[in-house]
């Protein structure tokens, strides 16, 4: 496999049974297959996944336990992860998600329950921190996986569709639990179509019509959740591996001393660029699940 290589710009973002390593380490190093026999194997991308698991595990079981402690935060390394914790909570989260209160509620304010209500609740917490342990492990999961692409010899487990296919499965499940714990199964189906005026006749016809295309989307959008993820992880590496086997391409030509190095400074370039995306996507993954948890909590 180590042979065909230079010819397969696509090997480092493919899911393998080996890691590929340079030829001076064995050119491949095989994962054991103890489930061979039952027709499972190990492969490359699980193994990072888990890697990537542990690392959220232990980055954040240590902030927590040191927050716990009443100690402030020290140190740039655990700043970092802190300060990015708490964005996607002030900035993310909770505006986009909101209290989800009716307008009841509010109507109801000036009533001395009413505001010891509020008091409890703010001794609890912003209603849509009930959120937060799905966005912060999906977001921080899918970072490490994409830095983990940016490793020589290692690979983004977040390049392989099924990888996101079950992370976008995964949020979907959070959303419509999320819409029905709030509204109730029935209500939150039927909130699906907006309150229309129209004639009982004309209901009978264009509400179902319309039921089936905002369930259609609502599939849509998730589906799309993987897909935006997994391309833009593919087509960075892929455009990385592909500016890299330019310099295969001229290794016994004369253009070999200008190809080499302008190819390496494009890698460099892409690669900054790929740990930006790495980043943006994360991002932008817990973004549109936050507006599609809030959509379904809040459907006005």
């Amino acid at each position: 496999m180590a042979s065909g290589h230079g010819t397969d710009v696509f090997h480092h973002v493919r899911d393998n049974t080996a890691f590929e390593v340079p030829q001076f380490l064995g050119g491949e190093w095989h994962i054991p297959q103890p489930f061979e026999s039952l027709g499972f194997a190990i492969t490359k991308f699980m193994i990072l996944e888990v890697v990537a698991g542990l690392l959220v595990l232990f980055i954040f079981k240590t902030l927590a336990r040191k927050i716990a402690a009443g100690e402030p935060v020290r140190g740039r390394f655990w700043n970092f992860w802190e300060a990015i914790a708490l964005f996607l909570r002030d900035e993310v989260v909770r505006p986009t998600i909101g209290e989800g209160h009716s307008h009841d509620d509010h109507s109801d304010s000036h009533d001395g329950h009413a505001h010891h209500a509020e008091a409890e609740q703010a001794k609890a917490g912003h209603p849509a921190d009930r959120y937060l342990p799905f966005i912060w492990s999906t977001f921080f999961f899918i970072l490490i996986c994409n830095l983990l692409g940016a490793i020589p010899w290692m690979g983004s487990p977040t390049g392989h569709i099924w990888v996101t296919g079950v992370l976008a499965i995964t949020t979907l499940v959070v959303v419509l639990r999320a819409g029905m714990s709030k509204l109730g199964p029935l209500g939150f189906w039927k909130s699906l179509v907006p309150h229309m005026d129209v004639p009982v006749w004309l209901g009978i016809f264009i509400i179902p019509m319309i039921w089936v295309l905002e369930f259609v989307g609502l599939m849509i959008k998730h589906g799309v959740l993987a897909v935006r993820l997994f391309a833009n992880i593919m087509a960075g590496h892929t455009v990385i591996a592909v500016i890299l086997g330019f310099i295969q391409d001229v290794a016994h030509s004369p253009l070999y001393y200008a190809v080499a190095p302008a190819s390496v400074l494009g890698q460099v370039g892409v690669g900054l660029l790929e740990l930006f995306v790495a980043f943006l996507q994360a991002y932008v993954f817990v973004f549109l699940a936050t507006v599609f948890i809030g959509t379904a909590t809040n459907p006005h």
